[in-house]
């Protein structure tokens, strides 16, 4: 296949409390519900796990230690992943509930042209910057947006950043400082970002809703 997926899964998590990729969500670890949607959008997948720690999920292509940043560990993923591999997503184990739907939409994106895909909701309130408990305005001349995971790139171009931008929050970010084009496509109201106990709790209730068991089934 020409699509790959590298799957983050080597962070701390110390807002979560440590550990939250192996939080279990309606029975099921975070981890394994990320890789099971990527495995079935993709087919090949990349797990990037903390140091010294052993993969027992899925089967997966390859299994890699994660480094002490983000892009470290992407750039870790990406080093296993062949170069004939025209797409790469990068998606994490904080976005179990991403739909297989997401994933194809980001993948189709980049089919069509893009360098780069990635998933947003419009913020729907008023977004600030706050520091030590003060609040001061964003400005933007454009509307705000929510980015979310998975996010798909053109190899080549992912590539080409992560040599000459080493180091950024998001792989986006990376592209977006070398000039490259990503675009936006429709996001999901119920691809919760889980980076709290709060929020795998509201996992756990988007999984309770009607229509919900879909997210435990990627085939879907």
């Amino acid at each position: 296949m020409d699509t790959w997926a590298i799957v983050l899964a080597a962070g701390s998590a110390q807002r979560f409390g440590g550990g939250k990729q192996w939080a279990r969500l309606a029975g099921e670890r975070c981890v394994d519900r990320s890789v099971a949607t990527a495995l079935a959008a993709c087919g090949e997948v990349v797990v990037v796990l903390p140091p010294e720690t052993e993969w027992d999920g899925a089967p997966v292509t390859g299994v890699v230690a994660g480094d002490v940043t983000r892009a470290g560990s992407v750039r870790n993923g990406l080093a296993v992943v062949p170069d004939w591999v025209e797409v790469i997503v990068v998606h994490d184990a904080a976005h179990p509930l991403a739909s297989r739907a997401l994933f194809n939409a980001v993948i189709d994106a980049v089919h069509q042209g893009a360098d780069a895909a990635v998933p947003v909701l419009p913020a729907t309130e008023t977004v600030v910057a706050v520091r030590r408990g003060a609040l001061s305005s964003v400005n933007a001349e454009a509307p705000l947006a929510l980015a979310q995971m998975p996010h798909a790139f053109k190899a080549e171009v992912l590539r080409a950043a992560h040599r000459e931008v080493p180091e950024s929050r998001d792989d986006a970010s990376l592209l977006l400082a070398i000039g490259a084009r990503v675009v936006a496509v429709a996001g999901e109201t119920t691809n919760v970002h889980v980076t709290t106990q709060a929020e795998l709790a509201l996992a756990e209730r988007v999984l309770a809703l009607p229509g919900g068991a879909r997210f435990c089934n990627p085939a879907t």
